[in-house]
């Protein structure tokens, strides 16, 4: 077996190995990247994340207009391939054709704190290298129940390349990946059912924000159901039974959405003196240092689970190899995030049940969605929109929108917090029209 040297090894093709392996490449460093699979290059969001799951809630959205809705959801699913593949494609041929940058593809294992084994189809080769990182990711948890193997039952990623549309689809879990599915699926003519198995609907939330969000679902003919613990899987014939503590359900499809685990097993990372937190992603520390010479990024290090966080989690890394090592998680104060339903819900900051318990002077700013002229223009009026100010100094604490283009305007509202830019200046503010973001004129109107 060969023993390779190099300054830099890159486990994993995610937002933060590719962004890193660029950058360092740039700056005449030489490094290796590993991928285990062809079909991951360019990492999880734009394979079987972010770019297809809302390339097809846009296409359920168009297909509102057409009365074939099969075959609208071949159309899309046709697209989502086409894109995916081209931008799999461009990923990896933006890398490959830097100087400096060679890729692998196969299988890693650590043999000691600097040297890792990587078995390709070429066979097993040791690569030692001064510096590693671990960029592999996660992928969706599963069920451990009688009949859960059955080929009716998928997880997101399968979920994201059905060859037909279901006429019935169960989904398992109630959090926010479900509540996308369901809008994707609904739209496409699509009848969804949501297990929970809680007593509370969107626990996170304020109970208003929930509220609307289950009025817009029910609007769009998804039904909820709470206290609804998966027992086991029946398979039939034409479809399977989701055999629940609130009775049967029976779907064509079932979607097991209960959460990511991190892609840590094959790594052996108790060779390299790598330790796991209680949840089993890679413990780091505010550095995302995992031992001496090692560092861990984005979903494997459990960091929020967002394209944006890991490449944040690259410039982390990239000011210690690179820069002037300053920079650290506890940076991230204010981390804005956005559920894809329709319309997009969307949160920085304190919740109105988070600046209840802080104890901070506090008022409530609420404006309905369909009082916005443009919601009104696209047909989209549920929701709400909901910001907390501080009495005392008048700047924002929080922020949550539940309205078209939230995902959009949670960005500028991040950065009048990050800024301190008091609640008053944004009543003021001119904006255009007609467009959502001239709602924070009304928003921020006072009391």
């Amino acid at each position: 077996m060969t023993t390779r040297s190099i300054s830099h090894l890159i486990i994993g093709f995610g937002k933060a190995g590719k962004t890193l392996a660029a950058d360092l490449a740039k700056h005449g460093e030489s490094v290796i990247l590993v991928e285990q699979s062809a079909a991951m290059y360019g990492g999880t969001c734009i394979n079987i994340g972010c770019i297809p799951s809302k390339l097809l809630l846009v296409e359920g959205e168009k297909s509102a207009r057409l009365t074939d809705k099969s075959a609208a959801f071949q159309a899309a699913m046709q697209r989502r391939e086409q894109l995916t593949s081209a931008l799999r494609a461009a990923n990896y041929n933006k890398l490959a054709t830097i100087p400096g940058v060679e890729i692998l593809t196969g299988t890693a294992r650590f043999l000691s704190p600097n040297v890792v084994e990587v078995l390709t189809e070429d066979g097993a080769c040791q690569i030692e290298a001064e510096r590693i990182y671990i960029n592999t990711g996660a992928r969706p948890a599963t069920l451990a129940l009688e009949g859960a193997d059955d080929k009716r039952i998928y997880d997101s990623t399968e979920l994201l390349q059905l060859d037909s549309l279901p006429a019935r689809l169960v989904i398992v879990g109630g959090g926010y990946i479900s509540l996308e599915f369901a809008c994707m699926y609904a739209a496409f003519g699509t009848d969804v059912t949501i297990l929970e198995q809680g007593d509370t609907f969107l626990a996170r939330e304020d109970r208003d924000v929930a509220e609307a969000m289950l009025a817009m679902l029910a609007d769009r003919g998804v039904k909820v159901v709470l206290q609804a613990e998966t027992k086991r899987f029946v398979p039939g014939e034409e479809a399977v039974t989701v055999v629940t503590s609130q009775g049967e359900y029976a779907a064509e499809a079932v979607l097991v959405a209960i959460g990511r685990r991190p892609n840590v097993e094959a790594l052996h990372l108790e060779a390299a003196g790598v330790q796991l937190t209680s949840r089993g992603f890679v413990q780091t520390d505010e550095y995302l240092r995992a031992a001496p010479n090692i560092w861990a990024m984005g979903d494997v290090a459990g960091s929020p689970q967002f394209t944006y966080v890991s490449l944040d989690d690259y410039r982390i890394v990239r000011d210690q190899i690179l820069g002037e090592g300053k920079r650290t998680t506890k940076d991230r104060l204010l981390l804005p995030t956005s559920v894809f339903t329709t319309p997009t819900l969307a949160q920085v900051g304190m919740t109105e049940t988070m600046a209840a318990a802080s104890g901070r002077p506090y008022e409530v700013k609420r404006l309905q969605t369909a009082a916005i002229p443009k919601a009104k223009i696209l047909g989209e009026t549920h929701g709400l929109l909901k910001a907390i100010v501080d009495t005392e100094t008048g700047l924002i604490l929080g922020a949550t929108l539940f309205c078209p283009e939230a995902h959009e305007l949670i960005n500028l509202l991040k950065l009048a917090m990050d800024h301190q830019i008091p609640a008053a200046a944004l009543h003021t503010q001119i904006f255009t029209h007609p467009t959502i973001a001239e709602a924070l004129n009304d928003l921020f109107a006072p009391n």
